[in-house]
């Protein structure tokens, strides 16, 4: 008969060489993401869902060997706590229904910074604007941060894997929302992210820019990602703006992980509960 100690000890050894196994196929793997990132790209900063699905797909190994540790799990062993949300009640208040047929008129000062916060349920997010290489992007924020568009709007997608952004300024949560006009791409020929890496703290727009076949140039509407840790992504995608404060509150949010990808839209939501309560644009004076 098998003793207590004895099944103890077989059932960390197969654990022990289950994990092996899921290493040696995620190295595997790894060549195929890379390959595959082009239509993450498209996915995470368009809004669409065929990439997600595509990638998520190559991790059914993984689900079923989560399956297996679980069904062999020793009953005494000790699982992980459920992700606690660092982040508070979201302030009362419906997000967004407005849209506009055109592009505002200029109204900042493009020889000016201007300073965007996001007073969000897990903290304060500023972001300096730079209208002087991205002027058409600062102006489409001021504008709408002053008719309330991003107030008591959710931040709809977190990718902790590959690259490492959070998306935010869809009042639809969906990924799909936008003002109802475009602004064209500004400022790609930036050097901080000429080499292809968007450094921790840049924060850019998102777009509909297929590079496959280089569709859906100036396709900017008011979705924009945050940079939390130096990630690889071509120059495609206006960066407009720096955090300046509050970057440690992204990378807390970012801690939690994020969810499955919704099969509707595509999504990895973070766990967090991230809603922009308010969001203020003023202009920064020079002392």
């Amino acid at each position: 008969m098998v003793s207590k100690e004895q099944r103890r000890r077989q059932l960390a050894r197969a654990k022990f060489e289950r994990q092996q196994q899921r290493r040696a196929n995620r190295a595997r793997r790894g060549r195929r993401r890379q390959i595959l990132l082009v239509a993450l790209l498209v996915a995470l900063l368009a809004g669409g869902g065929t990439a997600w699905a595509v990638l998520s797909g190559g991790d059914d190994e993984d689900s079923q060997q989560a399956a297996d540790d679980e069904a062999t799990a020793d009953p005494g062993e000790e699982t992980s706590p459920p992700v606690e949300d660092p982040c508070e009640e979201p302030a009362e208040g419906e997000p967004s229904t407005q849209t506009w047929e055109e592009e505002p008129e200029m109204a900042v000062d493009t020889a000016s910074d201007y300073l965007m916060r996001l007073r969000t349920t897990c903290g304060d997010i500023g972001i300096t604007m730079d209208a002087e290489v991205a002027p058409r992007t600062v102006n489409s924020f001021n504008f709408l941060a002053g008719e309330g568009f991003f107030d008591h709007s959710r931040c709809h997608r977190l990718v902790p894997e590959g690259i490492f952004v959070l998306q935010c300024g869809d009042p639809e949560g969906t990924g799909a929302g936008g003002p109802g006009y475009t602004i064209p791409d500004e400022n790609l020929d930036d050097p901080d992210v000429a080499e292809g890496v968007y450094p921790a703290g840049t924060v850019a727009m998102a777009n509909q820019y297929n590079p496959q076949d280089d569709s859906g140039r100036d396709s900017g509407g008011s979705q924009f990602f945050i940079v939390y840790e130096d990630s690889q992504l071509p120059p495609d995608y206006t960066p407009f703006g720096t955090v300046t404060e509050g970057l440690d509150v992204v990378q807390l949010i970012a801690e939690t992980g994020a969810t499955q990808p919704d099969p509707t839209t595509g999504n990895t939501a973070p766990h967090a509960t991230v809603v922009i309560n308010e969001a203020t644009v003023e202009e920064v004076v020079a002392e």
